[in-house]
């Protein structure tokens, strides 16, 4: 591979950057009349450009095509050389300034005609950047600044532009044109602005260099550290951004701290470099000290470190200088005193200092109008250079490793300077005004495969670039006496522009890791607008020792740049590679060649074939001792692999012309086996067959790729055939191209199995992958079954035929590893039809073999029975009973999602629950009822018919008839594993993990309790409550009642989920199950010793299976538990569903003694201590105030229900909370009396006479609840009498007649105490007449409640 341009982007609008800045000279002429106005751009060079004719470089003469461009787009001028002109070495920003005026472009990204995306370069900003009048822009650069967040991975945060000026003044400014800072550094203009940034040392002992700007003025050269300004330009756009947001003018910023050196004893500066830091060897420091200070001279024991510039002019051509680092004395003042007063330390210029954020606005305009202070120059004298009187440098360009630098001249020459050293060590003539780079380049990780020195570091190459604008050419030269390597014709207006640094603001410690793009070298072509880059490949540097590996190299990629392309046809492909390959001549990497060529996808077979055939060949020739062994042992064999794939090929393409009848008498009794097992699988086949969407390249119809096949043969030493097993789908792929032809009935068989067999392909492997294939075509196979069945009974019993399939010794007593091998490959599918179409082949299959061993042996009509048979008769049992279920697990679920997949493996392995573990977890997936799945158990107890007539059905029946004949199908095929019992426990336990889950579905939670009360085993019953409790419920529950303890009351939804975990509507549901899970505890606990413990077993085909124990055998492994802490958490849970129903102010373990309160969230099997006796009257009373306030709640609540419609069975409304509270009153020691009472003068508060007459009859002090009554009543008359707005002249009347006594009483009453005053008189007058019933005569208000009934009689009289 040779040197390359490549474009990497484009200009676009380079005539309006031209405009722009040429814009004065286009205006002038045209005021003046002047008719050579449009010539004003273009420059004579015909004095320069016929001295060139008869160049060296034969390529320029393809420059005809680019006068040809010029001519057409009008921009043949060379505008471009009289800019100035700065590319960011991101190449994200270019700037392009003259005099006064800038242009600023950045990239963007665009599609092209044919939808590529390729970066252009466009106009951004574009204005005046020079504020002194009189000034111009004489130099710029643009300094990307490094991201200082810790996620960038090296792209620049933003890019500074830096522009000298010929005031003397360098200013900042942003890609937007926003004036950052500004400073007057120096008098004199600004000649040269550069750049030095922070670079990983490649090397241990080399200096690592600092980032520093170097502006160069013709008598001075002032640094400026890159730390420093990095930090300012970074506040300073801050600053601006905030000044921007707000609105508000801009604090000018401090000055920048510099270095200033006076450059001496050299008549013109035009160009410098500042190298860095450098340290001297003891040698030289010893030859310094005796020039410089004689015999005499005393020298330190380490050496200084030095700063190092170099500058170029003239008297003398260039000038070197050293700068001692950190040190106030002059350079080796103990060496020469001397030269003590020629070098000055250098000073850090502060002049102004951070003290100029706070000055006042007075004190800024002074200072505006006022010539800023220029601090005074450090003189600093030259250590040495190189004299040359006639010739004058300009430009130096230094090269990236700091080592060497080149050298324009006037005379048209080249220089290549040794910087440690100080002597030109090359020189180049006849490049007049040419432009210089640098190129740098990595050696690649491939080059270093075969080499002793692998280990170590990666190299580099180093080559300068030289382009000469006279003759359109581009050279590249490889350092530093290497010859020239590539040169390209390109125009003669272009800028080669080179940046020499990188990011700012990177360290040792932020760039690891970072990966920096950008470019080293471009070339900028004005004509076109094409950005260009230099590719220059590392072998290149080599030397002629390494040029025959270096060619090798080069062929191998040019092997990889032929095999790439898509237009290439096979015979040129054929005939390139061959050559190349041929050609190659390291053994090594001639075998890398050849696999690359293998693996490649756009290779015919063919074209491979060929190729092989003549690599082969050709080593054949070669005398043995020049030979590696490998590579033709590589060539043969896979030769031997593309020929057995070209024959596999080829015979998928024959038709089957041999009958099939052979070995046909074992199949005898398959149709029955398919008939019986038929409506089963055209039920699977209907679930399995609905469309899905795949890609088109992961088909298995799609061919398999030669290079497929061959990644997955490999030759073994012996001549044999081994396959690689990589990821399923390939082994599928590999699987589909040997044998799904055979299955089909589309290639003939035992040709195939011949050919695989005369291969050397292990039987066990054809196997294998006869049966992945068989497996993995399941839908296909269910299309046709009894034919693809009859193909795979030929080819099991040809496979079963090879030689190293069933061995000769085999004793049929014993079991075969051959017919194990497809039992334990059934055992592990989940494709639970194929499997059981290939057990039952396979069965026949071996029953064949062994009847013919028998035969062969004993020569007897006895039939042979062996355990290889009930092995395959246990096998088949498992399978068809895995079918069924898996048949049930597939039917759709209303909530979406994939069906699970089961197989026997997978059922062994999950225990004696896995059978019932799978159906309950399709149970939750089809949300189904616990009525409902009860209703269908029961069903399958009643005689009916065959499992099979069932099966079929009516076509008519809809899909849940279906699902419930399903699972009383799976239901009989698994007596044991799916008894009633069994599957209710494992479907409540399946529904609390989901509820556990997402505690905000109280559904599923509600659903597990049911599916608990249905089993009827109170040991089973009773051990899964107490797991539920323990495993889920008593966290939840305790977190709970500490939460209302603690804000006293219901609490919020925002507090609920933060310490229990779901809302308060969901944790009022989730007390109320507690309290459900708690009494069905109770109950099964007192069950537990009138029933005995239930035995479980499993299915005789079932019983190898390993794996924990189901949930039942759990359940009745659980001690039992102690009934008075059960009933204490039961009435603890009644009381927090209680406080969360009718959100009642309570902290509810307050409610208990301390031993109550102790006894709490204890493990119920525990037996506690419990409260007794009397309880502390203060409790009692709380308790009480608390049930009567529920109680409040409840009347409340079905307040909106008229009296005759029944109440609810949950929620608040619930007509049992009145014995709830009852019950409760009686644990907790309050009175029950009491809260009958509340009860019926809360309801006849509320108007609903009638639920308050039937609680009635239940109250025992008649005399209390008379007096209650009585003083409701009275509020009522009152109401009507005094309260009410239509009040008549009857009841008027009737009040004046009243007693007096009784006339006050109504007075007193406080109507506004009855929650429903609008109560009809009939109501009222009932309720007065029990009152006269209820109370004795005797009783001192006897005689008010006579006078009542009197006063209500004469008002409904009236009315």
């Amino acid at each position: 591979m040779s040197c390359s341009l490549l474009e990497f982007c484009r200009l676009q609008e380079l005539r309006t950057v031209r405009d722009f800045l040429f814009q004065s000279q286009k205006i002038e002429p045209a005021e003046n009349k002047n008719p050579t106005a449009d010539n004003e751009l273009s420059w004579d060079t015909s004095d320069w450009e016929s001295a060139w004719d008869n160049g060296e470089n034969p390529e320029e003469n393809s420059t005809s095509t680019t006068t040809v461009e010029e001519e057409t787009t009008g921009q043949g001028e060379p505008w471009l050389q009289d800019c100035v002109v700065s590319l960011s070495p991101c190449s994200d920003l270019l700037v392009v300034a003259r005099d006064q005026k800038a242009v600023f472009l950045s990239a963007k990204w665009r599609t092209d005609d044919s939808g590529r995306e390729a970066m252009t370069l466009a106009v951004s900003w574009s204005g005046i950047l020079g504020t002194e009048e009189g000034e111009c822009i004489s130099s710029a650069i643009s300094i990307p600044l490094a991201s200082q967040k810790r996620s960038s991975t090296g792209r620049p945060d933003w890019t500074c532009v830096v522009v000298g000026f010929t005031s003397g003044y360098v200013r900042f400014y942003t890609e937007s044109g926003v004036l950052l800072l500004a400073q007057l550094l120096h008098e004199d203009p600004v000649l040269r602005l550069k750049c030095r940034t922070y670079e990983i040392p490649r090397h241990p002992g080399v200096t690592e260099q600092h980032e520093e700007l170097s502006i160069l003025y013709p008598a001075a050269l002032v640094t400026i550290d890159g730390f420093s300004l990095f930090q300012s330009l970074r506040a300073c756009r801050n600053q601006v951004a905030r000044a921007a947001a707000a609105g508000s003018d801009v604090v000018p910023p401090p000055p920048l701290a510099y270095k200033k050196w006076g450059l001496q004893e050299m008549d013109t500066i035009v160009d410098h470099s500042s190298v860095g830091v450098m340290t001297l060897c003891v040698f030289d420091q010893m030859k310094n000290a005796s020039i410089l200070g004689g015999f005499h001279a005393s020298v330190k024991g380490s050496p200084p470190a030095m700063s190092q510039y170099v500058t170029v002019g003239a008297g003398p051509y260039t000038g070197f200088y050293y700068a001692v680092e950190g040190s106030s004395q002059p350079l080796l003042s103990h060496v020469a005193l001397a030269v003590a007063s020629k070098l000055t330390s250098a000073l850090f210029s502060a002049a102004s200092g951070w003290l100029g954020w706070n000055k006042n606005k007075n004190e800024e305009e002074v200072a505006q109008k006022q010539k800023p202070k220029v601090e005074a120059a450090t003189p600093l004298g030259i250590r040495f250079g190189l004299p040359d009187s006639r010739r004058h440098g300009e430009s130096i360009c230094l090269s990236p490793c700091n080592t060497l630098a080149g050298v324009t001249d006037d005379f048209g020459r080249v220089t290549l300077l040794d910087l440690a050293r100080g002597i030109a060590i090359r020189m180049w003539k006849g490049y007049r005004d040419a432009q210089l780079g640098w190129l740098q380049v990595q050696e690649e990780r491939g080059d270093r495969e075969h080499s002793p020195s692998a280990t170590l570091p990666r190299r580099h190459a180093l080559f300068l670039i030289i382009y000469a604008p006279r003759r359109g050419i581009l050279e590249v030269w490889a350092m530093q006496r290497g010859p020239r390597v590539g040169a390209f014709t390109v125009g003669k207006h272009c800028r080669l522009l080179y940046a020499g640094y990188r990011l700012m603001g990177v360290n040792s410690v932020t760039s690891q890791g970072w990966q920096l793009h950008t470019q080293q070298v471009c070339l900028l072509d004005p004509i076109t607008g094409a950005l260009r880059t230099v590719n220059i490949p590392f072998h290149l540097a080599l030397s002629d020792k390494k040029s025959e590996r270096a060619k090798d190299m080069h062929l191998v990629k040019k092997l990889s740049a032929i095999l790439k392309s898509r237009d290439v046809d096979p015979e040129t492909l054929e005939n390139e590679a061959k050559s190349v390959l041929l050609e190659i001549k390291h053994p090594a990497i001639k075998k890398q060649a050849l696999e690359s060529l293998l693996s490649n996808r756009n290779t015919p077979v063919s074209c491979l074939t060929n190729i092989l055939c003549a690599l082969n060949d050709t080593l054949k020739e070669q005398a043995a001792d020049e030979l590696d062994v490998s590579l033709p042992q590589l060539c043969s064999s896979q030769l031997k692999l593309l020929r057995l794939y070209s024959d596999i090929q080829q015979l998928q393409s024959a038709a089957d012309t041999q009958a099939c009848s052979d070995n046909q008498d074992s199949l005898d009794g398959i149709e029955d086996e398919l008939s019986r097992v038929g409506p089963v699988l055209q039920r699977y086949a209907q679930f399995t067959s609905k469309p899905s969407v795949s890609f088109a390249q992961d088909s298995p119809d799609s061919p398999l790729p030669v290079q497929a096949f061959l990644s997955q043969m490999e030759c073994t030493e012996d001549g044999e055939v081994k396959v690689i097993r990589r990821s399923e789908a390939e082994w599928s792929q590999l699987g589909n191209f040997l044998f799904w032809g055979c299955l089909c009935g589309r290639s003939p068989l035992h040709k195939v199995c011949d050919t695989l067999q005369q291969a050397g392909i292990s039987p066990q492997q054809l196997l294998c992958l006869l049966l992945s294939v068989w497996l993995q075509r399941e839908k296909e196979t269910l299309q046709k079954p009894a034919e693809t069945v009859r193909h795979l009974h030929t080819l099991l019993v040809a496979l079963s035929n090879m030689k190293g399939a069933v061995e000769e010794s085999w004793d049929p007593q014993s079991v075969s590893p051959w017919w194990q091998q497809i039992r334990s490959t059934c055992i592990q599918s989940h494709n639970a039809a194929a499997s059981l179409l290939a057990a039952l082949v396979a069965h026949r299959a071996a029953k064949a073999s062994i009847t013919s061993r028998a035969d062969s042996k004993l020569q007897s009509e006895w039939e042979a029975v062996s355990l290889e048979l009930e092995q395959w008769v246990v096998c088949v049992r498992q399978l068809e009973d895995v079918l069924v279920l898996q048949t049930l697990l597939l039917v759709p679920s209303p909530q979406g999602g994939a069906a699970a997949q089961c197989s026997i493996k997978t059922l062994l392995e999950g225990g004696t629950g896995g059978i019932a573990d799978s159906v309950s977890k399709w149970v939750f997936r089809q949300s189904m009822e616990p009525e409902r799945l009860q209703e269908i158990l029961h069903s399958r107890e009643i005689p009916g018919e065959d499992q099979q007539e069932q099966m079929e059905g009516k076509k008519d029946e809809d899909d849940a008839d279906r699902t419930a004949e399903l699972l009383v199908a799976v239901c009989k095929r698994f007596p044991h594993s799916l008894s009633p019992d069994m599957l209710f426990a494992h479907c409540c336990w399946e529904y609390v993990v989901q509820w556990n889950k997402d505690p905000e579905e109280s559904r599923h939670l509600s659903v597990a309790v049911e599916h608990l009360k249905l089993i009827s085993s109170p040991h089973i019953q009773l051990g899964i409550s107490t797991m539920m409790w323990s495993t889920f419920i008593v966290k939840r529950f305790s977190a709970a009642a500490f939460l209302m303890e603690k804000v006293g009351k219901a609490p919020k939804d925002r507090l609920c989920r933060r310490d229990v975990g779901m809302g308060d509507k969901a944790m009022t549901f989730f007390l109320s199950c507690c309290v459900q899970l708690l009494q069905i505890l109770m109950e099964a606990d007192s069950a537990t010793e009138e029933v005995p413990a239930p035995e479980l077993s499993v299915e005789e085909a079932w019983t190898g299976a390993e794996g924990p124990a189901s949930i039942a055998e759990l359940a009745l492994e659980q001690r039992g538990v102690h009934y008075p802490l059960v009933q204490h958490h039961c009435l603890l849970a009644s009381l927090l569903h209680a406080a969360m129903s009718f959100s009642v102010k309570v902290k509810p373990l307050s409610l208990f003694d301390s031993k109550g309160k102790n006894a709490f969230f204890r493990d119920l099997t525990t037996i506690q201590l419990m409260p007794s006796g009397d309880m502390d009257p203060i409790l009692v009373s709380m308790r009480q105030e608390f049930l009567l306030r529920v109680l409040t709640g409840w009347v409340q609540a079905i307040d909106e229900a008229p009296n005759s419609s029944p109440l609810p069975s949950t929620g608040p409304k619930a007509d049992w909370w009145p014995s709830l509270c009852l019950e409760l009153g009686t644990l907790l020691q309050v009175n029950p009396d009491i809260l009958r009472r509340h009860l019926v003068c809360e309801l006849y508060n509320q108007g609903l006479d009638l639920r308050a007459e039937e609680v009635m009859l239940e109250v025992e002090d008649k005399d209390v609840l008379g007096s209650q009554l009585l003083v409701l009543t009275g509020q009522r008359l009152s109401y009507s009498l005094l309260h009410s707005q239509s009040q008549t002249q009857t009841a008027m009347e009737l009040l004046a007649r009243l007693p007096p006594t009784l006339c006050t009483w109504l007075k007193a009453m406080d109507p506004s105490e009855l929650r429903s005053p609008l109560i009809p008189l009939p109501q009222t007058s009932r309720l007065v007449s029990r009152l006269v019933e209820m109370l004795p005569e005797n009783h001192a208000q006897y005689s008010l409640a006579l006078h009542l009934l009197e006063a209500v009689d004469v008002l409904i009289t009236d009315d």
